[in-house]
Protein backbone atom coordinates (compact mmCIF):
# COMPACT_ATOMS: atom_id res chain seq x y z
CA UNK A 1 0.00 0.00 0.00
CA UNK A 2 2.97 2.50 0.96
CA UNK A 3 4.74 1.68 -2.26
CA UNK A 4 1.22 2.61 -4.67
CA UNK A 5 1.00 5.73 -2.27
CA UNK A 6 4.64 6.58 -3.02
CA UNK A 7 4.26 5.65 -6.76
CA UNK A 8 1.58 7.82 -6.98
CA UNK A 9 2.84 11.36 -5.33
CA UNK A 10 6.18 10.34 -7.69
CA UNK A 11 3.90 10.45 -10.24
CA UNK A 12 1.86 13.46 -9.55
CA UNK A 13 5.16 15.49 -8.33
CA UNK A 14 6.88 14.34 -12.43
CA UNK A 15 3.48 15.28 -13.57
CA UNK A 16 3.52 18.90 -11.71
CA UNK A 17 7.44 18.98 -12.48
CA UNK A 18 6.51 19.02 -16.24
CA UNK A 19 3.65 21.39 -16.43
CA UNK A 20 5.53 23.80 -14.38
CA UNK A 21 8.54 23.78 -16.49
CA UNK A 22 6.81 23.35 -20.06
CA UNK A 23 6.06 27.18 -20.22
CA UNK A 24 9.61 28.06 -19.60
CA UNK A 25 10.65 27.12 -23.02
CA UNK A 26 12.48 29.40 -25.11
CA UNK A 27 9.96 31.12 -27.40
CA UNK A 28 11.11 33.55 -30.06
CA UNK A 29 8.78 36.47 -30.36
CA UNK A 30 8.46 39.65 -32.06
CA UNK A 31 6.93 42.70 -34.50
CA UNK A 32 5.71 41.00 -37.80
CA UNK A 33 4.14 43.51 -40.45
CA UNK A 34 1.28 42.96 -42.51
CA UNK A 35 3.49 42.27 -45.66
CA UNK A 36 5.15 39.65 -43.88
CA UNK A 37 2.07 37.64 -42.63
CA UNK A 38 0.40 37.93 -46.16
CA UNK A 39 3.74 36.94 -47.86
CA UNK A 40 4.01 33.82 -45.59
CA UNK A 41 0.31 33.00 -45.97
CA UNK A 42 0.39 33.11 -49.96
CA UNK A 43 3.93 31.24 -50.07
CA UNK A 44 2.52 27.46 -49.89
CA UNK A 45 -0.34 28.23 -52.09
CA UNK A 46 2.43 30.32 -54.62
CA UNK A 47 4.73 27.44 -54.49
CA UNK A 48 2.55 24.63 -54.89
CA UNK A 49 0.85 26.34 -57.98
CA UNK A 50 4.37 26.59 -59.79
CA UNK A 51 5.24 22.90 -58.93
CA UNK A 52 2.21 22.29 -60.54
CA UNK A 53 3.48 24.14 -63.26
CA UNK A 54 6.97 22.96 -63.72
CA UNK A 55 5.02 19.12 -63.57
CA UNK A 56 2.94 20.20 -66.38
CA UNK A 57 4.40 18.47 -69.69
CA UNK A 58 4.16 21.65 -71.95
CA UNK A 59 6.14 22.95 -69.53
CA UNK A 60 8.76 20.37 -68.99
CA UNK A 61 8.81 20.27 -73.09
CA UNK A 62 9.77 23.71 -73.18
CA UNK A 63 12.30 23.48 -70.43
CA UNK A 64 13.61 21.12 -72.18
CA UNK A 65 14.13 22.72 -75.70
CA UNK A 66 15.89 25.70 -73.73
CA UNK A 67 18.57 23.14 -72.16
CA UNK A 68 17.25 23.30 -68.57
CA UNK A 69 17.00 19.84 -67.20
CA UNK A 70 13.76 20.07 -64.91
CA UNK A 71 15.18 18.03 -61.88
CA UNK A 72 17.42 21.37 -61.77
CA UNK A 73 14.55 23.39 -62.45
CA UNK A 74 12.87 21.82 -59.45
CA UNK A 75 15.65 22.18 -56.89
CA UNK A 76 16.37 25.65 -58.15
CA UNK A 77 12.12 26.44 -57.23
CA UNK A 78 12.45 24.83 -53.73
CA UNK A 79 15.58 27.32 -53.30
CA UNK A 80 13.32 29.90 -54.09
CA UNK A 81 12.43 32.66 -51.62
CA UNK A 82 8.63 33.07 -51.00
CA UNK A 83 9.48 36.63 -52.34
CA UNK A 84 11.12 35.10 -55.51
CA UNK A 85 7.94 32.69 -55.93
CA UNK A 86 5.43 35.41 -56.19
CA UNK A 87 7.28 37.29 -58.47
CA UNK A 88 7.59 34.44 -60.77
CA UNK A 89 4.63 33.45 -60.89
CA UNK A 90 3.42 37.03 -61.64
CA UNK A 91 5.76 37.44 -64.65
CA UNK A 92 4.80 33.47 -65.37
CA UNK A 93 1.06 34.99 -65.98
CA UNK A 94 1.46 37.98 -67.64
CA UNK A 95 3.49 36.16 -70.11
CA UNK A 96 2.09 32.31 -70.81
CA UNK A 97 4.45 30.45 -73.27
CA UNK A 98 2.90 31.16 -77.33
CA UNK A 99 0.16 33.63 -76.29
CA UNK A 100 -0.57 36.20 -78.43
CA UNK A 101 1.20 34.61 -81.75
CA UNK A 102 -1.86 34.43 -83.45
CA UNK A 103 -2.90 37.85 -82.69
CA UNK A 104 0.31 39.07 -84.17
CA UNK A 105 -0.03 36.76 -87.83
CA UNK A 106 -3.30 38.42 -88.04
CA UNK A 107 -2.62 41.98 -87.28
CA UNK A 108 0.31 41.58 -89.97
CA UNK A 109 -1.78 39.68 -92.47
CA UNK A 110 -4.30 42.43 -91.63
CA UNK A 111 -2.02 45.35 -92.06
CA UNK A 112 -1.18 44.13 -95.62
CA UNK A 113 -3.97 43.08 -96.77
CA UNK A 114 -5.17 46.90 -95.85
CA UNK A 115 -1.66 48.16 -97.57
CA UNK A 116 -2.69 45.96 -100.58
CA UNK A 117 -6.00 47.99 -101.04
CA UNK A 118 -4.79 51.11 -100.59
CA UNK A 119 -2.25 50.14 -103.53
CA UNK A 120 0.51 50.88 -101.62
CA UNK A 121 1.74 47.01 -102.46
CA UNK A 122 1.10 44.15 -104.47
CA UNK A 123 1.49 40.93 -102.42
CA UNK A 124 -1.81 39.59 -102.54
CA UNK A 125 -3.51 38.47 -105.74
CA UNK A 126 -7.29 38.64 -104.31
CA UNK A 127 -6.83 42.18 -103.17
CA UNK A 128 -7.90 44.86 -105.70
CA UNK A 129 -6.46 48.19 -104.94
CA UNK A 130 -8.76 51.23 -104.78
CA UNK A 131 -8.57 53.80 -107.42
Amino acid sequence: MKTKRRSARTLIFLCTLLLALLPATPVMAGMLDTNTLITAAGADADRAALVQRLASEEFRSALARMGVDPADAQVRVDRLTPTQIADLNARLDQVPAGAGALEVVLIVFLVFVITDALGITDIFAFVRPTR
